[in-house]
């Protein structure tokens, strides 16, 4: 398939190297800042850094076993300590090991104890969803089609298995011949995420119900996952956001400055956004979670348009 409107995929080596740059510019983010060659398991050896975020840092490696390149999702050092973030880790690797689905990202091994604690996940030699409008702009329609279809299966999946992923957005979609949903860092289990009292995700793409979850009005479930996607195929339609918010907002204490998606209806997409998408997307970002669709019926319509 023919990634965005360049008609191109993003070469391996190329996206090796901005990847591997990613995590060298963010030295002061790293916090194991490992050398390549150092092992962080027996016959598992650090080959580039992939960036990381407030918890982990992300490493390609060579793993002898496996005798394949993998992703090594390794806990900061600074965490070690911090029962909540073992916990956390501990969630990630059950739900890796009961979850199985060609558009949700392998694992292959955890390492709990020890000096590194890590997941060890499969590589997806491809750009996400973000990297890649950010380079070529807004995709072609057929590419939020297949995309939109491809994700909506994993999140029908989920629901059926009663989980909820909590982060779906455009930087946690690896697209290739398959898209595959990665990071289930967030992902909770039904009846927890119901019981979630505070805002949890990624500000842009958090649904309504999980923005206000302080007040409880609304049960979170798997519809926060639909908004999520809708508001990831409204960015690869369009470039932007549904719901922007002006840089002056940040750190505002308002949750209507904060969430606009509280109180504003999204941003009119462009005339080239075709009328019959639209129509799903905003169904897909309705502020009632039982308004939206279900993850089947969004992959249904993405297929018949």
């Amino acid at each position: 398939m023919a990634w965005g409107r360049s008609s191109r995929r993003e070469p391996a080596a190329q996206a090796r190297s901005e990847r591997a740059q990613a995590g060298k510019t963010s030295g002061d983010k790293v916090g194991w800042g490992f050398e390549e060659g150092a092992e962080i398991a027996p016959g598992r050896t650090v080959l580039e850094p992939l960036g990381g975020g407030r918890r982990y840092d992300v490493y390609l490696v060579w793993d002898e076993r496996l005798h394949a390149l993998a992703v090594a999702k390794i806990l900061r050092p600074d965490l070690l300590q911090d029962d909540s973030a073992v916990r956390k880790l501990q969630r990630e690797v059950e739900l890796l090991e009961r979850l199985a689905h060609p558009a949700l990202v392998r694992s292959f091994d955890a390492v709990l104890d020890g000096p590194h604690p890590h997941l060890l996940l499969e590589h997806l030699d491809g750009p996400n969803l973000r990297r890649l409008v950010k380079q070529d702009g807004p995709l072609a329609v057929e590419d939020v089609l297949a995309i939109g279809s491809q994700v909506a299966a994993a999140l029908h999946y989920l629901s059926v298995e009663e989980v909820v992923h909590l982060d779906v957005k455009p930087s946690n979609v690896v697209l290739g011949d398959l898209s595959r949903l990665i990071d289930l860092g967030a992902a909770r289990s039904l009846e927890t995420a119901s019981r979630l009292r505070a805002p949890f995700g990624t500000d842009a793409y958090m649904a309504p119900e999980v923005c206000a979850a302080a007040s409880g009005a609304a049960r979170i479930g798997a519809a926060a996952d639909i908004w999520g996607l809708g508001a990831t195929l409204y960015y690869a339609s369009t470039g932007q956001v549904p719901f922007p918010r002006p840089a002056s907002a940040k750190g505002d204490d308002d949750p209507t400055v904060r969430f606009p998606q509280l109180v504003t209806r999204p941003e009119p997409m462009p005339n080239y956004v075709p009328a019959s998408l639209q129509t799903l997307l905003l169904r897909m970002l309705a502020p009632d979670p039982s308004e939206r669709p279900a993850a089947a019926d969004v992959g249904d319509e993405l297929a018949a348009l």
